[in-house]
Parts: C-alpha cells; structure tokens; sequence
C-alpha cells in the first residue's frame, strides 16, 4: 500500500485545492420542549450546479439538507414508505391514488392535490428530464378529497418507488412563477432553504409548520466545498459539525469518535464512450476492460474502504451477488498500438483523481496512449454527456434516483436515457431493459436487472472499477446524523449539537 506521504504528492499533482474558511433521523424527533436550537454547520462536497434546479444533481443537495421531499421517501429496506402522501392503492396497470396528508408549503399555503398535480407535472416537462422519468411518461392529476391520481403511458410497476426520487420533489406554486424553478421558501421539508452565495454557500432556516415535527437545529449554513482535504480540516478545526465524503487518506486523521464508515449503493466505474472515438469499436473497449485490475483500485487507492468493482450493483445489494450473469457476446480484446485517448474525472470525490491516475498507467501498460482531465464536476457534466471524453470516472449511487434498480439501466445505458455517459446505444440492452421495466414481481424484476446488467457488461460500456464506502465526518458533539446508504438524507430533524 502506498504510503499517506505518497497519496499526497500524487493529489497535489492533480488537484488544485478549493479553500473554503423513512430513515430515522436519530435522536428524539420533538424538540418543542427546550431552547431554540443550535445552529448546524454542514461542508458538502458538490456545489449546486444549476442553481438548485430541482431536476438535475442539485436536487440531492436539497434532499440532503431536509429542504425537499416529495410524496413518498425510501424506507431502510429500499421501499416506497409515505412522505408528503400518507398511503396509496394502485387502481389499474397504470394508474394510482394518492392520499396527501396535511401539510404546508414553506410559503405558508396549504398542500393541496391541485399543487401536488401541477408540480409533478412540471417535473414531467422539465428539459432535460429528470433521470427518475427515463423512457416514463406521466400524468397527475387532482382527483377530489385530498388525492392525486398519476397514470402512467404505459404499465410502471414501480411508479411510487420512483416518485421517492429528490428530483421528483413537490414544491408550491409560487415555485415554478418566473420560468427557474426556484426551490427558495417554497418546499415542505423541516428546513427552508432562504439565501444562496452563487455556487460556495446557502442558509437554511428551520421551518417550524413541518408536518413531521419541528426540527431540534435552528437552521443550518452549508459550505460546499469540492476539496475533500479542506472538508477534513474544517472538521478538525471546529469549523463545521458535519463533513459529507471525507476522503480516505485524510480518515485515519479524524478521531475515531468523529469517523462515520457506511456501505453505500455507490459504484466506481470507467464508462466508456461507445458513441464516437477510440472506444466507438467494440474490440478497443474490450482492451481496456482488460487493461484495468480493480483489486489494485480497492486496496491501494481506496485503503480498503471500497470492495473491487463486480458490476453495476455492489455489495450493499445483498440480493444482487446471488443473481448475477456472465456476460455474454464480449467481443476479442484488440491492441491499442498507440490509440490515444483522453480520461477525465472530477476531483469533488478526491479518491477519483488518483483513480484516473492509476488507469492511466494501467491502460498505458496496455498500450494505450493516455491523456487525464481533471476539474470541479459542474464544470465537467455538460462536456461528459456530449462524449467529449473517450472515457470517463465516475462515481454513481445505483440507486439514487428512484430506488429501483431497473431505473438506472434506462436513464444510463440506453438509447433515450438522460444520463447516458457511455453514449450506449444497443438493441440488445433496450430490449432487456424494457423487458426488466415491465416486470412487476420484485424478485422476477431483480432477475431482469441483472439480466439487463449483463448485457451492457457483455457491451463494454462501462467497467465497474470499486464499490465504494462513504465516509462522514460527524463533530463529537453532534448528533442524529443520517447515515444513509442510498445518500438522499443527510440532515433530519433529530440533527442537532
């Protein structure tokens, strides 16, 4: 294992740094009965990157902060638990009711099934679609006494896991008035979101009408800050209470008590570009999968904080190992003999520069020429998703945006998906992923994801590379942070010091 000396020097080389001076939430839920509350203070890794947009990546940073939520939530086990709707039926293969509970917007206006309509609907509309509705097409509707009907083009299942994304949050008219969405004072979560500092900070007060009771913090001010040894020092120092993705090399730095380790959903991989460029031949993308040795990334880079790459589901996915296929159709591996191509990564997860560092010497041996690109990842996404790159690290949450583990097949490795990095447009894996979205049974659905897995495997789109365990720095005297698997929650109401 390299020494902590040596990770360094390579990061130095890579990065420049950015200096910045139903879970259970833990703890008891009601904090009526005592004083106002301290304030948390909170380091985030991503910067909002479309101005707290709803639709995008931003929408995990309001879900994180307890700013956002929509009708249903994912529950410990990966189910559709009740939210901002307390119970539902499914009518028909593709339609279900609603029933809201009573809420109120952070304006002051009530929930009511009009609003929860209309903000569904503008989530449908949104260009680009949120990565929840890939390949869905939905309708809502008021449907009289509190309910909302949501129908569907075609039968979904899934459709109440899938409104558990943070994309598909309900926000209050007022919201969606001048064109942006604006999510300020306008969402249902136990803390309002009320001033922005472009991409570097936000304040966030608590909202005392939340439906689940009142937050035990008075409000919380969030640093995003993309470097993750900054993160790890403002913890140290006393500067904030809470540090989201402290990198491996700095965690042997924070006391034990302070270091949070939690199996996460999270895959590591190398997508390739099958659109355009070296890797549009199936023989090159073939190379490079041979090329890369994950044992080395998982024990060396990640110090054992990850489990070398098995597929798109990891091992927090108890069930996913057992059902597992070969892949099929992987064409013969042929030689670079000098092809050039440009890795890029962001440094917002500091693990994934040196991971790019490695594959590079990796796919060199291989007989690869290799350039790396390196930036902040809201100056990176727009050029990845234009197949800029021939290949590209990333770091995914598998099941972050709806919980299904179909969902992220259709928004990443097909023809219409919104957040296809890969550019991957096969017949074969269309096929097996609208096999997979029209299955309702929840085993014979698991069996059809990895049916489909196989297949983008059996392409060479991607190589799964680590599954990563995340890292939270907590302050000794914090307490009721949410250590989440799926990563939508971060800040409850029982989050208080």
């Amino acid at each position: 294992m390299r020494s902590v000396r040596r990770r360094r020097l390579l990061a130095a080389s890579l990065l420049t740094p950015l200096l910045a001076g139903c879970f259970a939430s833990g703890g008891d839920d009601s904090s009526d009965a005592g004083d106002a509350g301290s304030r948390l203070r909170v380091a985030l890794a991503f910067p909002p990157a479309e101005n707290f947009s709803p639709y995008g990546a931003d929408a995990t940073l309001l879900s994180r902060l307890g700013v956002t939520e929509g009708l249903t939530q994912l529950d410990a086990n990966g189910a559709a638990a009740p939210a901002l709707a307390q119970s539902w039926q499914r009518e028909n293969d593709r339609s279900w009711l609603f029933t809201l509970r009573e809420a109120t917007f952070q304006d002051g206006t009530e929930v009511t099934a009009d609003a929860v309509a209309s903000a569904l609907t503008h989530a449908a509309d949104a260009k680009p679609q949120p990565a929840a509705l890939s390949g869905v097409t939905v309708k809502a509707e008021a449907a009289g006494d509190g309910r909302v009907r949501v129908t569907t083009a075609d039968p979904d299942p899934v459709l109440p896991l899938r409104l558990t994304s943070p994309s598909l949050a309900v926000l209050a008219p007022k919201a969606y008035e001048k064109g942006a969405v604006s999510p300020v004072g306008t969402a249902t979560g136990p803390f309002e979101l009320t001033k922005t500092s472009g991409s570097s900070s936000a304040t966030l007060e608590r909202f005392d009408d939340y439906w689940g009771g009142r937050a035990q913090a008075a409000g919380v001010d969030a640093r995003f800050v993309a470097d993750g040894t900054a993160r790890a020092n403002a913890l140290r120092t006393g500067e904030v209470d809470v540090a989201e993705a402290i990198p491996v090399s700095q965690a042997a730095s924070l006391k034990e008590g302070t270091r949070r380790e939690t199996p996460t959903t999270r895959t590591t991989s190398l997508q390739l570009n099958t659109g355009k460029g070296v890797f549009e031949d199936p023989a090159m993308r073939a190379a490079a999968r041979e090329a890369v040795n994950t044992s080395a990334l998982a024990d060396d880079v990640y110090e054992g904080y990850a489990d070398p790459g098995a597929g798109l589901y990891g091992p927090a996915l108890t069930w996913a190992a057992g059902k597992r296929e070969k892949p099929a159709g992987r064409a013969e591996a042929a030689r670079p003999d000098g092809e050039s191509i440009t890795v890029a990564t962001y440094d917002n997860r500091p693990e994934l520069p040196e991971v790019a560092q490695v594959l590079k010497q990796q796919l060199e041996k291989a007989g690869f020429e290799v350039k790396l690109e390196v930036r902040e990842y809201s100056r990176l996404e727009g050029d990845a998703l234009a197949g800029k790159f021939d290949a590209f690290v990333a770091a995914r949450n598998t099941m972050l945006d709806t919980g299904d583990p179909v969902s992220i097949l259709a928004s990443d490795y097909t023809c219409d998906g919104s957040y296809n990095l890969a550019l991957l447009c096969d017949d074969t894996v269309d096929e097996a992923v609208e096999k997979a979205e029209g299955t309702a049974d929840e085993e014979k659905r698991r069996d059809a994801a990895m049916a489909a897995e196989a297949d983008v495997l059996g392409a060479d789109a991607f190589v799964p590379l680590v599954h990563q365990r995340i890292i939270t720095g907590v302050g000794a005297s914090v307490k009721g942070v949410i250590l989440d698997p799926y990563e939508r929650t971060l800040v409850g109401t029982g989050t208080r010091r």
